[in-house]
Order: structure tokens, then C-alpha cells, then sequence
């Protein structure tokens, strides 16, 4: 398993029992809020706060919550003031983690984000973004997609590679400023694009021992289950079959 497309395949898993637990509306609602501020509550001219939008109607969040945070964000109603961080450190088997937050208390955060890596046998501190790359990901479903079509459709859009990896879905990278325009131009061919985002992938990835599979993906899943943070990068590589004892 990858540090990122394959772990996204596990988070989709888990993302129900994350609505449970209201996590996945409060982390959304931040996201609306601050894309908001920093660049206006129109989502024609805002990427960010679309991308925001869009996450909301995929979790059926109401609609007067997504207006609402858009105000919040634009000053029309008072709320809190979030900012975005990075932390970056290594995890357990000295894997690379960069760990993308939004917080209205940088001090609290930080403090609690540290000691579950800690907790988990890894440290906060040091650059590790040298290790990846920032870039646009997007996924489209095989099912009735000749690879050759989407090929073609996607680099003349300004992909930069385009990926039959295993599973259900092609993976497409993209320079980040490109990724709209790319998803724009499969849609408009009839292509599913399944999801897109800005992301950092790992130039490298780090082979996880059996002894340490466990201790990463708790150590992930405990990352993401934080309010405060967005997205979680890192640059491990887990086998399928090390994963598979994992969930027996």
C-alpha cells in the first residue's frame, strides 16, 4: 500500500464512521470558512472553496451549513478565525509525515498533533517536504474507459501522466494549477473524474516491516481522526497482503 492513492482507498472506507462522529462536517466547515476569507465566498473564482463545496454535498452536508460557513468566512456572521499549518516529522520505520491542519488555536494543535505522534513511536521537527512533490491527483473509474482514450484526453488537457494502477480507477497527476482544467476537459468528454485534489505525492516510498504495519496505520488513522487536520502525507509502502492480516 502507498502513502497516498491506496491509504485514500482506506479512508474512503472509513469516512461513514467519521460522519458519525460529526468529524467529517466540522473539518469540512473549516475548510469552507477559510477558503472563504482568503479568497471570497464566490466559488466561481475560488478553487478552494468549490473543492470545499463540493466535499459538503458529498457528505450531504445541509445546505444552510455550507452557507453559513461561507459567511463566516467572508465576515457576514461572526465565527471563529481558522489558519492553515504544516507539521512535518517522521513516524514509526522513519517514515516522512507532513500533516496539513486548520486550527483556531496554532499552540493547542501543535500540542496535541505532537504527542499522537509521539504516542506512536515518531517525531515532530525537520523538512521533509523535500521528499514529495505538490501536484494535482485525480482518480477515474476503468469500468468501460479504453486506458489509450483517457490518455490521450487527459495529456492533451495538460496532464502530465496518466497511471493504470491497481484497482477500480486511473490515476491522473497533474501540475497543480492545471487540475481544474484537466477535470474540466474529461467531464466535458463524458469521463468520470471520481475525485481531484491537490495533494503531495512521495517521490520515494519506505518499505513498512510487518513488525511496524500496524503501528503506521493506527498512527494515521489517530492523525486524521483529529479535528484539526486535513489531510495526512506520507511516503510509506505497506504490501496488500501485510495489510490484509491487518483487518482479520
Amino acid at each position: 500500500m502507498g502513502g497516498h492513492s491506496h491509504w485514500a482507498g482506506i479512508k474512503h472506507k472509513k469516512a461513514i464512521t467519521d460522519a458519525k462522529k460529526g468529524k467529517v462536517f466540522t473539518k469540512i466547515i473549516k475548510e469552507i470558512t477559510i477558503a472563504a476569507r482568503l479568497s471570497g465566498g464566490d466559488p466561481a473564482h475560488n478553487p478552494r472553496l468549490r473543492k470545499a463545496m463540493d466535499d459538503a454535498k458529498g457528505a450531504n452536508m445541509p445546505l444552510d451549513n455550507v452557507k453559513r460557513a461561507v459567511m463566516k468566512g467572508t465576515g457576514q456572521l461572526p465565527g471563529a478565525m481558522y489558519e492553515d499549518v504544516m507539521y512535518e516529522g517522521y513516524g514509526p520505520a522513519q517514515i516522512a509525515l507532513m500533516i496539513e491542519a486548520t486550527t483556531d488555536n496554532k499552540n493547542r494543535a501543535f500540542s496535541e498533533i505532537r504527542k499522537i505522534v509521539e504516542d506512536y513511536g515518531g517525531n515532530l521537527g525537520g523538512s521533509v517536504a523535500w521528499m514529495f512533490d505538490n501536484k494535482g491527483f485525480m482518480t477515474v473509474p476503468k469500468a468501460g474507459l479504453q486506458e489509450d482514450a483517457l490518455m490521450e484526453a487527459a495529456i492533451e488537457a495538460g496532464a502530465d501522466d496518466v497511471k493504470n494502477s491497481e484497482g477500480d480507477n486511473y490515476e491522473i497527476l497533474t501540475a497543480p494549477q492545471d487540475l481544474d482544467k484537466v477535470k474540466n476537459a474529461l467531464t466535458a468528454k463524458g469521463m468520470t473524474v471520481a475525485s481531484a485534489e491537490i495533494t503531495m505525492i512521495p517521490k520515494n516510498e519506505v518499505d513498512v516491516p510487518e513488525e511496524k504495519a500496524k503501528q503506521v496505520v493506527d498512527l494515521m488513522n489517530a492523525l486524521e481522526d483529529h479535528e484539526d487536520v486535513k489531510k495526512v502525507y506520507s511516503n510509506f509502502n505497506i504490501p496488500d497482503e501485510i495489510l490484509a492480516k491487518l483487518d482479520q
